[in-house]
Order: C-alpha cells, then structure tokens, then sequence
C-alpha cells in the first residue's frame, strides 16, 4: 500500500501547529523579493556573454524568453500546489500527498542536491569575488586561506601551488548567513530585500547608463547563420543557448518552501512564484539587449568576464566596482535563500519522523527551525571550505530538474485523485501544461553528462538505505497506519 498524506490533513496538522511552529511574518513583497533573491544571481553577467558568444549571438534574448516560457510550466505547476497547501517542504510536501511517502522521501533527499549543494558551490564563487574587491581595498588574503586543499593556486611570480589550506571566506558568509536565518525569518527577508535592492539597483543603472551606448550595426545579424553544426548559432543555437541560460531561472520553488511562513498563502504563493519569474525574465531580456547591443557578441568569445567588456565601453569606471558589488549581493542571497529552504524542507520530513526530531525543533523565541540552521551551516561549511564544487554544478542542475518533473506530474495525479478540492490558483490547460513541464526538464536533463546521471543514483542510492534503516521505521503515517491495522 502506497501511504500518502491527504491535503485536508496536511492543512489541519499546520493550522494545528499554528502559534508553535513556524511564525507567518511573509508577505507578497518578500516572496517575489526571496525568488528574484534565488533567481537574478551572478548568472546574468555570465551567462548572456557566453550564451551570445557561442550559441545565439544577439538573438540571446530569445534565449531567454524560450527558457523563461519553459520554466513558466513548472512554476504554474508549484503555484497551484502552493495555494492548496501552503505548508513547509515544497516539493516534498507535494509529493507526500500525491505519489506517497517513499517518493516524497525520494524527493526530499533529492532536494538536498539542489540547496546545500547549490549554497556550497555559490560561496566558493563568493569567496574569489570577496577577495578581488579586498585585493582592490589593498587588502589582499593569503591564498591558502582562499582556496580548498585540492585546488590548485597560481601565484603572481606564475607559480603554482598543489592547493590551498582552506576557503575562508566560503566558511564565513555560510555561517555569516546561517546565523541570520537563525534569528528569524523576518531578519532574513529583510535582509534579502536589501541584498536584492541593491543588485536590481545595479542591473537597472547598467541598463538605463548602457542603453546611450547601443550600436545598431551589433544587431546585425540579429540571428547569426548556423556553422553548420546544431546548437552554434541559427535557431538550433536559439534552442541551445535556452538549455543553458534555463538554469539562471531555477530558485524559484524555493519561494514554495516558505508557504508556512507566508501571512495569506493561498493568495501570495502564486504571487511570489509567477511574479518574482516575471520580473527576472524582463531583467534578462533587457539587460542582455542593451549588453549585445553596446559589443558585439564576437567579442565576448573566449571572455571570462563579459559583462566587465561590455561596463567598460560605457567609461564609468565605478561600474566596474560595482559589477562586483552587485555580483556579491546575488551570490549573497542566493546562498540566504538556498538555505533557508534546505532548513525547511529538512523541517518537514523531521515532522513526519522520517529524518531525526532534531531537525524540527522550533527556537523559543525565534520561531526558526535554528538546530537545523546550525546543522547545514557545518554541513555546508565544509564542503565550500575543503572541497572543489566546480564539477558538481551539473548534479545540482540534475537534482533540480527532477524535482519540477515530479511536480508537474504531481498535478495530473492530484487533478484525478482531488478534482474539487480548494485551489487558490489553477494551472490552466491540464494536463497539456504539466506535460510540457515534464518533456522540458526531461529533455534539459539528457543533455547533461553521464556522469551527472551516475552521481545522482549513487546518492539516490545512499538516501534510499537511509530511508528503510531510520525513515520508514520512524515514520509517524506508517505508525498511525500499524496501529489502525491491528
């Protein structure tokens, strides 16, 4: 027997833990502000540059409005769910009440790919920024301190080291962040809010300073010809360059993980899911026309910093510092926000005994899951601290992708099992939407390497053993369920 939670008591367990649990302190505002927090990253000084360079030259925008429509299915989909059950747990919780409690483990675990490990990778790219503006402040770091042990360090005199001691400054901002979240969720939107306001602020000066300097003649071709082979330019490079540039918009379910934290869910959710994704899509679009219109894209080949090329034609010089500012404030919150939903989704499978009680004990006077907070800010210190991420970018694009598949099926599965049960939000056109969803995140995921495959059923491996030695023996549904069968 497959063992599933109902909606009708997943919302009764939460308005019984109301006053208890997590404390409602969210409004719209934060939740489009901690999905744009997730969202617009350091991805979109790079990831324009490099998709214009190789793939779509300026035809990079419909790059980014292809991706953003794919995205769209996935996010009409979290929405929905959003405003049926405006619990903690995001996908986990939904999979809990559509597919049962094995692939709502399976997904949980699957979640830990796409925060801790997305939180890890980021602070490691913070901590080369930090140090580049410190070394500007002529404060430079010793670089044994600034790179993992099995990093390779070149020296100014072109010498290189075998590797670093450790990643301070990755060890920092983690703990720096994991105290903020544990002092409340309050604290932590705010402090989004104004890591957000001040990327935005930077991205729009770029736009409205960059927009004078615009050549039309960069335009043309506006869709380079195709070289001949797919995904180099022409519209094949149009449809590759949304695969990569896809990715710039993942974070957005991490606003779901925050519906128990949301003042009125039912009504925000969709508001913080669909219209923080609206806003990073016209940031996208208009940033990469005014970048690819003030260069030419050929000349960000081979660029590793082309959002850098394109600040310097305008002449103010302080941008540069500021591009830096900026790409600090989005790994910021990225990092804030990859966190706080790791904590949350961590807190929900706890409550259902699947994962030690340790994870959902609620802080007195915070009203955070702090012991949580704590543990991943160890768990994730160490591996931004000691360990090379950079190859396992791919396993977080993976674990992500998974889990908008599972979602996406889950509302033809609910829309059967549930048809007239309350939903503040409706994903129009059922099952085509859904379907569309899951072909997207399929087909993104068999463009990823073997070995992203291989890594993802070695820790589904891992997770599934953990599942039947603790989660299925302390499972507090299957208890319930033991004791009526007796």
């Amino acid at each position: 027997m497959i063992l599933k939670k109902s909606i009708e008591r997943l919302v009764s367990e939460n308005e019984q833990n109301e006053g208890a649990g997590l404390k409602r302190s969210l409004g719209p505002l934060n939740l489009v502000a901690l999905g744009i927090g997730a969202i617009v990253g350091a991805g979109i000084f790079s990831l324009t540059g490099i998709v214009a360079a190789e793939n779509a030259g300026p035809a990079v925008i419909l790059s980014f409005i292809l991706a953003a429509v794919a995205c769209a299915f996935c996010a009409l989909c979290y929405a929905e769910y959003a405003s049926m059950i405006p619990v903690a747990g995001s996908a986990y919780t939904y999979t809990y009440a559509t597919m049962g409690e094995f692939m709502a483990w399976i997904i949980g675990w699957d979640l830990v790919l796409e925060y801790a490990l997305a939180s890890a990778t980021v602070a490691v790219s913070w901590s080369s920024y930090a140090t580049k503006l410190l070394a500007q402040l002529h404060i430079n770091l010793p670089p044994e301190l600034t790179s993992s042990p099995f990093d390779p360090i070149k020296l100014a005199d072109g010498s290189t080291l075998s590797g670093g001691i450790v990643n301070l400054p990755a060890i920092v901002i983690v703990a720096l962040l994991s105290l903020v979240l544990a002092k409340g969720t309050k604290e932590s939107a705010t402090m989004n809010n104004l890591l957000v306001l001040l990327k935005l602020s930077v991205i729009v000066l770029f736009i409205v300073l960059g927009w004078s300097f615009i050549q039309q003649e960069n335009y043309h071709p506006f869709i380079p010809e195709n070289t001949g082979e797919f995904g180099h330019f022409g519209w094949s490079g149009i449809v590759r360059g949304a695969a990569v540039v896809f990715f710039g918009f993942i974070g957005f379910d991490a606003v779901s993980t925050a519906a128990q934290e949301s003042k009125n869910p039912q009504k925000d959710m969709p508001i913080g899911i669909i219209g923080s994704l609206l806003v990073a899509t016209v940031l996208y679009v208009a940033f990469s026309y005014v970048m690819t219109g003030m260069v030419s894209y050929k000349t960000f080949i081979g660029d590793a910093s082309p959002a850098a090329t394109a600040f310097a034609v305008t002449g103010f010089h302080f941008l540069n510092s500021a591009l830096i500012i900026a790409i600090l404030a989005g790994y910021t919150s990225v990092i804030l926000v990859m966190l706080m939903g790791q904590s949350r989704v961590f807190y929900s499978m706890s409550k259902d005994g699947l994962l030690p009680s340790f994870f959902s004990d609620i802080h007195s006077k915070f009203k955070t899951p702090w012991k949580s907070n704590l543990f991943f800010m160890v768990f994730v210190s160490l591996l931004a601290g000691f360990v090379p991420i950079s190859d396992l970018g791919h396993m977080v694009s993976i674990g992500t992708l998974f889990a908008f598949s599972l979602v996406s099926l889950g509302i033809i599965i609910l829309r059967k099992i549930s048809p007239d049960a309350k939903r503040g939000f409706r994903v129009p056109l059922v099952p085509f939407v859904p379907i569309l969803g899951i072909g997207v995140c399929v087909f993104l995921m068999t463009g990823l390497p073997l070995e992203s495959w291989e890594r993802l059923f070695i820790w589904m491996a891992i997770g599934i053993v953990f599942y039947f030695l603790y989660g299925k023996r302390h499972s507090k549904l299957r208890k319930e369920q033991e004791h009526l069968d007796q």
